[in-house]
Order: structure tokens, then C-alpha cells, then sequence
């Protein structure tokens, strides 16, 4: 049986800084744009077994580095956007960000998935890394998910195939990734749940650097305290470095002043790194993800 050809976009040594949210980083070998799910079965069987394969939904909570990223990276972002309802599931594809979702529950009066419109990603991302805000983390809601190999074969697995835990997801495969899952909500006032995010969204504008290139939180809150909080009281809130500087707004964001370089930003989370952990005792875990090589 011949190999299915892939019908999608293929773009060699293409700059990913238009890619990520804090746009800085260096090209990709190769980035694939699916034409949509069976597109990326193909693509999937075609790779070299031996080729590295990243995938990226909106490039929030990404950093990619200046020399860029070897192998291949596959764009989920507007490719897997079905959202609906399955019977009493509410099922929506990886490429679907999580904002539109959390105003689709909200419409068909199901109440638990509200904290999802402060996500500024896709499913994708948030089932990648257990994604949450104002108390809620995106595996409490999930019931079951499809997944994708490195063969593009598809994978059905039920939430207890998964260890998630605070911004971590332990896969029980290496080499699958996230294409659809189904989410478990009750049903509730739709005024209500909608009202909720209408007043979650508005905090976010209030306390967040939204005008500013920006990955979201860079680090994962330390138990029992706040990682903004402790930034802060190091007296870090402005630093910069390059192009780079710790958000005036909120001391957990890093922006892109407009010439930032991911050298820059790799630097400053460094710098932030050792002087709470100098200042404070604590070791902060980056919640961004780092891939590529360094210029």
C-alpha cells in the first residue's frame, strides 16, 4: 500500500520568532502547517525515525532559542479546531484555544472549565503541561484523550492513563502528542459560568502585561507561596536585561520590550533564578519550556 502524501504547508529554515508570543527565536529546519488531522498522519509516517519532532500551538509558554530548532515543528494553532458536544462530553481538538473553550462550555451551561479562559493557549498546550489559573488546572475536567505517534497513529487513552500533577503530565508513551480530548463538566446557570469568566478576564487585563510580547507565568508558584511575590520582594520588578525585562505589571512576566533576543530572555530567567534562590532560600522551577540551540 503506497504512503499517503502530505498535503499541507511545508516551510524550510523558517523564523519561529512570528510563531511564539514573545516573538524572538531562530528558524526551524522545517515547520509543518497540517491541512488537518489525516494531513498529519502522513506527515507523521514520512519523517526519518530518527528526526526530532516538536509541536506548538499558539507559542505561548515557549521559549525558543536564537539558533533555532533542528528537525521538524508542527503548527497545531487554527489546524484541529473541531469543538462540540459528544452526549454529555464536550469535546474539543488540540488546535482550539483555550479561551474559545472555556465560552463554549459556558454557552451549552456546563460550569468547571471557566478558569480556561486566563489560559492564553490551545488544549493542546494545556493538556501538554496541565495548564491552569485561579485555582483550576486543566486535568481536573479531562475524562478522556486522543493522542497521535511518531507513525501518526492515533491513540485513545482514559485520564487514568495519566500522572498529572501541578504544570506536569507524565505520558505513559514518549513520542505522542495531544490531538482531542473530551471534557467532563457539570451542568450549570450558563449566566453564571459566563459572568465568571467575563470577571476572570478582567482581572487578567488588570494584572498582566497583555500589551506586551509576553509566554504568560515563567514560573511555577513554589507551594505555599506566590513566585511574582517573591520576585518582587527581591527587588526585581524592571530589571532588564537586553531587550528583556521583568514585568512592571505582574513580576512573574518577562516582556519583550521589542528588541528582545531569547539570549536575553534566557539570561534573565537565569538572573531571576539565583537571586531568589540567594534572597529567599528557594529554588524557582521555570514553568516555560526551552527548545533549540543556542546562537
Amino acid at each position: 500500500m503506497a504512503q499517503p502524501i502530505a498535503q499541507g504547508r511545508l516551510l524550510l529554515n523558517e523564523p519561529l520568532a512570528r510563531y511564539t508570543s514573545w516573538r524572538v527565536g531562530g528558524k526551524a529546519d522545517r515547520l509543518y502547517i497540517p491541512a488537518g488531522l489525516a494531513d498529519l498522519q502522513a506527515f507523521l509516517c514520512g519523517l526519518n525515525e530518527n528526526e526530532p519532532v516538536h509541536f506548538i500551538g499558539l507559542g505561548s509558554n515557549l521559549l525558543v532559542r536564537d539558533g533555532g530548532v533542528r528537525g521538524s515543528v508542527v503548527v497545531m494553532h487554527n489546524v484541529l479546531t473541531g469543538l462540540h458536544m459528544d452526549g454529555e462530553l464536550v469535546y474539543a481538538e488540540a488546535g482550539v484555544t483555550c479561551a474559545k473553550l472555556a465560552r463554549f462550555t459556558a454557552r451549552q451551561h456546563r460550569h468547571g472549565a471557566e478558569f480556561m479562559a486566563g489560559i492564553p493557549g490551545t488544549v493542546g498546550g494545556a493538556l501538554a503541561m496541565n495548564a491552569g489559573c485561579h485555582g483550576g488546572e486543566t486535568w481536573d475536567v479531562v475524562s478522556r484523550v486522543q493522542t497521535i505517534d511518531r507513525r501518526g497513529e492515533l491513540h485513545l487513552r482514559g485520564r487514568e492513563a495519566f500522572s498529572a500533577s501541578y504544570r506536569h503530565v507524565e505520558l505513559p508513551v514518549a513520542d505522542e502528542w495531544f490531538t482531542a480530548a473530551w471534557f467532563e463538566l457539570p451542568v450549570g446557570e450558563a449566566n453564571e459560568a459566563e459572568q465568571k469568566i467575563k470577571s476572570l478576564l478582567a482581572k487578567r487585563l488588570a494584572t498582566q502585561p497583555l500589551n506586551q510580547p509576553n509566554a504568560g507565568s515563567t514560573f511555577r508558584n513554589p507551594p505555599g507561596d506566590f513566585a511574582a511575590r517573591l520576585i518582587e520582594a527581591s527587588g526585581l520588578k524592571g530589571y532588564r536585561i537586553g531587550g528583556a525585562q521583568v514585568s512592571e505589571k505582574h513580576a512573574n512576566f518577562i516582556v519583550n520590550l521589542g528588541d528582545a533576543t531569547a539570549e536575553d530572555i534566557e539570561r534573565l530567567i537565569a538572573h531571576m533564578q539565583e537571586t531568589v534562590q540567594r534572597e529567599h532560600g528557594i529554588a524557582l522551577q521555570r514553568e516555560v519550556k526551552i527548545i533549540g540551540e543556542k546562537a
